[in-house]
């Protein structure tokens, strides 16, 4: 017989991993996430500081997680059931007030962290696909 022969064989270990890596991957998703959120949170206390009036405030940033339909979330800024965590909104740290400058610290940590975030997500998936 000559006919074409197919060889499958590659196709369906590619779908066993598949399978394989949807009990595993929300897991270890949220894991890389609340990493993410704790060097986050981490980098922008130490970007704050403490000021003379806010002694607090950086205390009062704290990260919170959850598994969501399609992965994970995270938020990371003051609780305002802190000591001073109020002051966040009060003052528009990050982006300033008429009266008083802007303290970027939220949104840099965040972007310092992206590139890590991301490197961190390709090694669950591919981790999970066990390529």
């Amino acid at each position: 017989m000559d006919g074409l022969r197919v060889d499958t064989s590659d196709l369906k270990h590619l779908a066993a991993s598949i399978d394989a890596a949807a009990g595993v991957l929300p897991v270890k998703v949220r894991a890389a996430t609340q990493k993410g959120a704790l060097n986050v949170k981490k980098d922008a206390q130490q970007r704050v500081g403490r000021g003379p009036y806010t002694p607090r405030y950086a205390a009062s940033i704290t990260y919170d997680t959850e598994l969501t339909a399609t992965g994970a979330s995270a938020e990371i800024g003051p609780d305002k059931d802190k000591v001073q965590g109020a002051l966040g909104n009060l003052l528009e740290y990050e982006y300033g007030t008429p009266w008083s400058a802007p303290r970027p610290h939220l949104g840099p940590a965040l972007e310092a962290e992206a590139p890590r975030y991301e490197k961190a997500l390709e090694d669950v998936v591919v981790e999970a696909l066990s390529w």
